[in-house]
This record gives C-alpha cells, structure tokens and sequence, in this order.
C-alpha cells in the first residue's frame, strides 16, 4: 500500500478555504499552473472534483464542503504538533492584542473586572471586545477572533468548548411600576402588562412564550430590541417588563432594588424555563498556545468568581 502524499493535505485545505485555483496559488506562492496540476492531483486521490466552474469563479461540490472542516482541523493539528516546543510564558513582558467576541451582556457584566485582572498580570495585553451579531465559527475558523464567549450553537466538531457559568433569565420593571417590591408574582401578573423583548433577529418570541402557552397565557410584545442593555433601558423608562440575564445585573447593584437611588427592580419569572449554560469557544489552533492558555483560564476564574459554575 502506497502512502498518500501529506504535502497534499495542506494544498487540499488552501483549496477549499480559498475556493480558487488562482487564491490558493498566491496563498502557497505557486504559479497558477503548478497549483492546477496539484488539484488535479487532489481530484485523482479523493475521487471527487472537489472545485467546479461556476460562471467565472469556481464553488466546492457537496464532497468538499463535507470534508473543509476536519481537512482544517487535521492541518492545524498537524502544524501544532510540528511546532517548536514554546518557551515560558512571561506575562510582565507579553504584548498581544485579544480579540474576544461577545454581546455586549457580557462586556457590561464581566468587561471591567476582566481588564484589570488581566492588566494587573499582564500589563501589555490589549482586550479587544468584538461585536456577535450572530453565531459564526467563521471568525474563529479565519483566526479573525481568539475567543467566542456565549451559548453553544453550531459551531462545527472541531471548535473546543469550556463552560463558564449557568445563567437563567429574570424579569425587571421600573422603580414605581405597579410591580416594583412585590413578592411572590403570578404569572397572570407577569402577563397582565406589555413587554419589551431584546433579539439579534428581531424575534417576537421565545421560551418564555412557550412556557406561557402551557398556562394558557400570553403576554403581549410592545417593542423588540436588538439587546438587553437597549431593553432594560426601555423597561426603566416605561411601564414595559424587559426580560434580561441575571449575569446582566451583576454590576447593577447601585440602580436595583428598593434603595433611594435604585431605578429599577428585578424578579423571578414566575414560570419555568431552560437554563443557559455560557461558554468560550476557541480553534484548535490555540489550544497548546502559553498566552491563550492564560487568557482562557483568566476568563473562567473572572466568570466563577461571580456565578455558580455549571453542572
């Protein structure tokens, strides 16, 4: 049995990454010719041909999107293992920027206390907080991000994950509604007033609603937002209910609950929902890097620090 050529893996992942004979040529700094001579190659081993025309540019068949994945995670894996074993992380004298992608949830409620402990280690760092409009592997596929921190969604077999915390949704309402102090609300409470809902997608319901429905109840959507800091800030200034994280809330003490300064109150749904288990994503490119080992063991000690961990 003939050995296949493993040079041929890494033009393979190029190939499908780049979706051009041309980009990949220039990516690997080889002639055009040379780098249609290895997909022809490619296409003689996997027995697929992997790239087809498609008007000027070319798209990869069902095959080649079924394989670009783990084709990445194996020349990643492959590249680790290949390199120099690292020397020991200096924290005092490491400069690096990090670019951790999160809703802004997060930024509010674990922003501040995570840059100071990482600039007490390390003060060279730079944390840079990147929008998440949506859920993407892309960027930590593309090396565009170090981090992903959220809820799992479909972030492809080779993403590693570490959970942080459990979180659960609560309700708030301005101080003075008609809500404010009570203890013990109902669901028909919870319902007998208009709500305003944070969603990326603009969504007007969730498992809140569905919960709901098994009651027999509604509640009745007045606005939608595209987050939670936008909706409690509608919520302080309306009679509407916002339905936020209770992660959200941990650096609102000075503007929750009945004190002289306090601007809105926050309670328990009174129905059940599922938890939320948040998590950091991260490639597995990353995984034996010193300084991303730090950065991730920082992000979970800051995030147990303040919320249970998770079951």
């Amino acid at each position: 049995m003939t050995d296949p050529d493993l040079n041929l893996l890494i033009a393979l992942d190029v190939l499908l990454a780049e979706g051009s004979v041309a980009a990949a040529a220039r990516r690997l700094g080889l002639s055009t010719s040379a780098m249609s001579r290895t997909l022809s190659r490619l296409r003689h081993v996997t027995g697929d041909p992997l790239l087809v025309r498609a008007g000027r540019g070319m798209v990869l068949t069902p095959h080649a999107e079924q394989i670009r994945a783990g084709t990445q995670h194996v020349v990643a894996e492959a590249r680790s293992m290949l390199r120099p074993s690292s020397v020991a992380l200096n924290l005092s004298t490491l400069t690096r920027t990090f670019t951790l992608r999160t809703n802004e949830g997060f930024v509010e409620a674990f922003g501040a206390v995570l840059i100071a402990a990482a600039a007490a280690e390390a003060p060279g760092v730079c944390l840079r907080f990147a929008p998440k409009p949506e859920k993407d592997a892309h960027y930590l596929r593309e090396g565009l991000v170090d981090l992903e921190i959220g809820v799992l969604g479909e972030m492809g077999p080779e993403i590693r994950l570490q959970a942080l915390f459990r979180d659960r949704f609560v309700a708030v309402v301005r101080k003075g509604h008609p809500l404010d102090g009570q203890a013990d609300i109902s669901a028909r409470q919870y319902t007998a007033y208009a709500h305003v809902v944070a969603s990326r997608r603009g969504s007007l319901t969730g498992p809140v609603d569905d919960a709901l429905a098994e009651s027999g109840l509604q509640r009745r959507i007045a606005a939608v937002v595209p987050s939670f800091p936008a909706a409690l800030k509608v919520a302080q200034a309306s009679d509407l209910l916002a339905l936020v994280p209770a992660s959200f809330l941990i650096n609102q003490g000075e503007n929750r609950g009945q004190g002289r300064l306090a601007t809105f109150f926050a309670f328990e749904l009174p129905i059940k929902t599922p938890g939320i288990t948040v998590s950091q994503m991260w490639h597995p490119r990353f995984e034996v890097d010193p300084a991303h080992r730090w950065l991730r063991q920082l992000v979970l000690k800051i995030c147990r620090q303040q919320l249970p961990a998770p079951e």
